[in-house]
């Protein structure tokens, strides 16, 4: 062999090495979608460093479910609706698609409401021409996935990237109190209000449809044919969650960080909203600070509807068998939220509010996934061990318990 021909293999080599990764990227869209602003940033806010568990343990969480989806995806070649098409009873593929059809559409909303408000934090428009420019916008980045998966990732994955650096540059600028970071470590609750909150956050971590797309987008962009395709392909998926969930966390991380050490206690009002907390960045720090606060949510709500967008025709393609355009899907789920917008509802509320329904939405995808991935007759080789499926059962009844215990305080 030539050393231009051991070159070219070399570069293939990469090449191939690099088509495995991906996939975790854009599922991490939704782990820093503008729901998280709003969570996180009330969190900050209004308790300071006291839900920084909430998020670690999440992200912590979201490593385990996103990697068991992407396993799903390259042992059956199926997505999660697929699978559950595939094995369960009709009435209760119905009933997945539903809920999975409510939960889409509660993400929808946070998505466009998030674009909306960045925009008008950066231009003036009014809040509902954001919302249909931030529509548009997700026409333009799923006319890249009509063209294949690899060019609408990478344009994801850039955005994703756009949010990593506008946090990383408002942290360093930030006076952190170690102290009460660590403190923020020690699981506890303060009232009705943080444990709605920590749900919130829980559901704009793990979120559904993340599990559902994140088995789509592995079994239709790699190449997992035989054993070794496979086992190899796992590997590399692992590591593709744990950076792209490790960013995330960061990210996640560094909201609740800035928004307590600048706004909890202090005399700056309204800041447990996105728009109050883009004015107090402004006035705390300075133009450059808000400016970059804004920048980083307009990045995440133009991702995210995308990515929201092809997570519902994973739901309905999967469970029902039925495709509609992805265009024609974007404009419909559009309406709600341009509903919400005209009504004049507060934004950030509605961003918390949306959180909240996400989690609820949880069960109904950790339960079949875990269920599915323990099968041997499903998974094959790639089979979860005894110690996988008891972490995943142990995240599912935390995550099932905590929305009770909401449930409760709620109503009573």
């Amino acid at each position: 062999m030539t050393v231009l021909e051991k070159d070219a293999a070399v570069r293939a080599t990469r090449r191939r090495r690099l088509a495995l990764f991906g996939p975790a990227f854009v599922a991490a869209i939704a782990y820093v979608d503008p729901g998280n602003f709003a969570t996180n940033v009330s969190a900050g806010a209004r308790f300071g460093y006291l839900l920084l568990w909430v998020i670690v343990s999440a992200n912590l969480m979201a490593m385990l479910v996103q990697s068991l989806s992407a396993k799903l995806g390259l042992a059956t070649g199926m997505s999660l609706p697929q699978n559950c098409r595939a094995r369960y009873r009709r009435p209760v593929v119905l009933g997945l698609w539903v809920q999975a059809e409510v939960v889409a559409m509660a993400t929808d909303l946070a998505e466009v409401m998030g674009g909306a408000i960045a925009l008008h934090l950066l231009f003036g428009v009014d809040l509902f021409t954001g919302g249909v420019i931030t529509g548009a916008v997700a026409f333009g980045l799923l006319a890249l996935q009509t063209r294949g998966d690899r060019r609408w990732i990478g344009a994801v994955t850039a955005l994703f990237t756009v949010i990593l650096v506008a946090f990383l540059l408002l942290i360093v600028r930030v006076p952190i109190d170690p102290a009460g970071a660590v403190a923020g470590l020690v699981p506890r609750f303060d009232g009705v209000a943080s444990l709605v909150l920590a749900t919130g956050i829980l559901g704009a971590t793990v979120m559904p449809h993340a599990i559902y797309l994140h088995s789509a987008l592995v079994s239709t962009s790699i190449p997992a044919g035989t054993v070794n395709q496979r086992r190899r392909a796992l590997r590399a998926q692992r590591g593709d969650v744990f950076a792209a969930m490790s960013l995330a966390g960061l990210v996640n991380v560094s909201m609740l960080l800035v928004a307590a050490a600048l706004f909890a206690g202090s005399a700056f009002g309204g800041t447990d909203s996105l728009e109050g907390a883009h004015a107090g960045f402004g006035a705390a720090l300075d133009g450059s600070a808000a400016l970059l606060f804004a920048l980083a949510l307009l990045a995440s709500g133009f991702a995210s509807t995308s990515v929201g967008t092809y997570a519902g025709q994973v739901i309905m393609d999967g469970f029902l068998q039925r495709r509609i355009p992805l265009f024609t899907r974007r404009a419909l789920t559009l309406v709600p939220a341009l509903a919400i917008l005209a009504l004049g509802v507060d934004p950030t509320y509605a961003l918390v509010v949306s959180q909240v329904v996400l989690s609820f939405g949880i069960p109904f995808a950790l339960v079949p996934l875990v269920l599915l991935t323990r099968r041997p007759d499903v998974m094959g080789e790639l089979v979860n061990r005894r110690r996988t499926t008891v972490a995943a059962v142990a995240v599912a009844a935390v995550i099932i318990a905590l929305n009770a215990v909401l449930l409760v305080l709620l109503f009573s």
